[in-house]
């Protein structure tokens, strides 16, 4: 697998991979990822990893684009064995549906299934958190059944709640935060994605991550909510 080095403007360069985006690719990219930040090359400040690409952002003072360039062809040139890469599996309660999902109707009558096969079709599914981006923490989740996926609404909303599940192509993602948006919301989970204020990190998911969806009723999700307001909630994740 080769890569190409590019360099954004004075202070980021850009590691291209060359194959198809895939699972695979992605568990490449996170270990290159990682094996990054171990060998912790001076001036660089943070990497972030996309679909097929991890861009580095560094202060040109301390490093030049040149000799960052020499360092990250030797770190592609080392040996990664891909049973090093920690693994998570996140579970996320969403509620489906009426005033939380007020576009599930329209992705059940645009693939002619039941709203019940919609949900159901959308449990079944272990996704892939493929990369960050768009809004802060907001999964890109590949994995997707074919058959209950939809095109990005006409218009977008003026507003999307933060939790919203949506659908857009045949991709599925959650909103961390309010926001404008044009994803199809089928349901919404009580789960904060993005927390300012957290000691550690402010986002529950990293790339890598696999994701699985299950219902709960709104009571549940009320229920659910008022633990994560009170910080008492333990968001399930198997580690592995």
């Amino acid at each position: 697998m080769s890569i190409l080095l590019q360099p954004i403007g004075d202070g980021a360069l850009k590691v291209t991979f060359s194959e198809a985006v895939s699972p695979t690719l992605n568990t490449k990219i996170q270990l290159f990822d990682e094996k990054l930040l171990k060998v912790e090359i001076n001036g660089v400040v943070e990497s972030v990893p996309t679909f097929n690409a991890v861009t580095i952002y560094y202060e040109p003072h301390l490093v030049s684009y040149h000799k960052l360039s020499e360092k990250i062809h030797d770190l592609h040139r080392e040996f990664i064995e891909e049973e090093y890469l920690p693994l998570r599996l996140i579970h996320i309660p969403v509620v489906y549906g009426g005033k939380y999902g007020p576009d599930l109707q329209t992705v059940a009558e645009h693939n002619q299934l039941s709203i019940d096969q919609v949900i159901k079709r959308h449990q079944n599914g272990e996704y892939l958190v493929y990369m960050l981006g768009f809004l802060p923490g907001f999964p890109y989740l590949g994995g997707l059944d074919k058959t209950i996926a939809k095109p990005r609404l006409e218009a977008p909303r003026a507003k999307t709640f933060a939790g919203s599940v949506g659908i857009a192509h045949e991709q599925t993602g959650i909103y961390p935060v309010d926001s404008p948006g044009g994803w199809n919301i089928i349901g919404k989970t009580p789960i904060q994605l993005f927390d300012f204020h957290h000691e550690t990190s402010p986002f529950l998911f990293r790339a890598g991550d696999r994701v699985r969806f299950h219902s709960v009723s709104e009571g549940e999700y009320e229920r659910i909510t008022a633990q994560v307001n009170a910080k008492t909630y333990q968001v399930n994740i198997e580690k592995g």
